[in-house]
């Protein structure tokens, strides 16, 4: 039977020289001859030589392998997000292993404990925020643990997310500054805080500006843009005025515009719409949307840091960081 994997007992066998030789080579390490040294590291080429990541950890105690837990990977802000963790775990070195949860509680409990089996050195989640169970048992087994993209009550682990208050606010007053009264809102479940806070922007732009919160206009729904899709098409038949909808991300946004193209409901000009995250589809749907736009690049960049910061850190839970980064107001033809 074939050998899978080729050893550092199989090059010094194919160069003619003691194990410890090749080992010293493959470290880089001074003591060893020039010339020797690259005739290994040749034939460790020729071989196929790739290093063993599980005899590492076993020697150094870190498996340089990073966990991530996205709620919903099939949207394309997670994307942009996952490709800013990379970037920064690349540097040190680190792999990823990412699972989805589909907004799931129990698949998200599933995957904790799946990434701790893999002893993963340590994890970036987006929680679902349903229940916490989870969160507590992360901080039971001393695995350091970032938060992504949400703003726990409780703070006991480091987080990063975006200043979503501000941001629902800048949307909903740009649309009240170009006249628009009766501003729909389709929100997420209230239970998770980027909902809460974007629903504080909401009614700080009403109150700002001297407009009264209509609750019949103020939605919450599940996630997805074939749920958005439905919701307007109910919103409609229901004969609801409104003229402008202010939506939670823009994957409801798209659904609710090809709702209002559907019903021929001319937007902007009769209906007004502004998503949220302004992911890379936002200008390319018609008309190319108006959105909040988040750095979401960045956010994964800095919860990786924030991660390799508390691997590094023997007491990191005893003063967890919080960073909250800005948004911008993108403004295109939807509104």
């Amino acid at each position: 039977m074939m050998k899978k994997f080729v050893t550092i007992k199989d090059i010094a066998k194919a160069a003619g020289v003691s194990i410890n030789t090749v080992s010293r080579a493959l470290n880089n390490k001074p003591d060893i001859n020039q010339e020797t040294k690259e005739r290994v590291l040749r034939i460790a080429r020729e071989l196929g030589y790739v290093r063993d990541a599980t005899a590492l950890s076993l020697r150094y105690g870190l498996t340089r392998v990073v966990g991530v837990i996205f709620e919903d990977s099939s949207n394309p802000f997670y994307s942009e997000v996952l490709k800013g963790i990379e970037l920064e775990a690349r540097k040190e070195g680190f792999n990823l292993i990412l699972m989805n949860t589909e907004r799931r509680y129990e698949l998200e409990e599933e995957a904790v404990k799946t990434m701790l089996s893999r002893r993963v050195d340590g994890l970036i989640i987006v929680p679902t925020q349903e229940r916490a169970e989870d969160i507590d048992f992360l901080l039971s087994t001393n695995i350091p643990t970032v938060v992504l993209g949400v703003k726990l009550e409780r703070k006991v682990l480091p987080q990063v997310y975006s200043d979503d208050e501000t941001g629902a606010f800048l949307a909903v007053e740009h649309l009240i500054q170009r006249g628009r009264r009766r501003i729909l809102f389709l929100n997420a479940f209230m239970y998770k805080s980027v909902a809460q806070m974007r629903y504080a922007g909401y009614v700080r732009a009403h109150t700002k500006n001297g407009l009264p919160i209509d609750k019949s206009l103020v939605f919450q729904i599940e996630e997805g843009v074939e749920n958005a899709y439905a919701k307007m098409k109910e919103i409609l038949f229901s004969g609801l005025e409104f003229d402008a909808v202010f939506c939670f991300n823009d994957m409801f946004a798209i659904g609710v515009l090809e709702a209002l193209k559907e019903a021929r409901v001319s937007v902007p000009e009769k209906v007004a719409v502004v998503g949220y995250d302004d992911i890379s589809l936002s200008k390319y749907v018609c008309p190319p949307l108006t959105t909040v736009r988040i750095d979401k690049e960045a956010e994964g960049r800095m919860a990786f840091l924030l991660l390799f910061e508390s691997i590094k850190q023997k007491n990191w839970k005893s003063n967890p960081k919080e960073v909250k980064l800005a948004v911008e107001l993108i403004i295109r033809e939807s509104a």
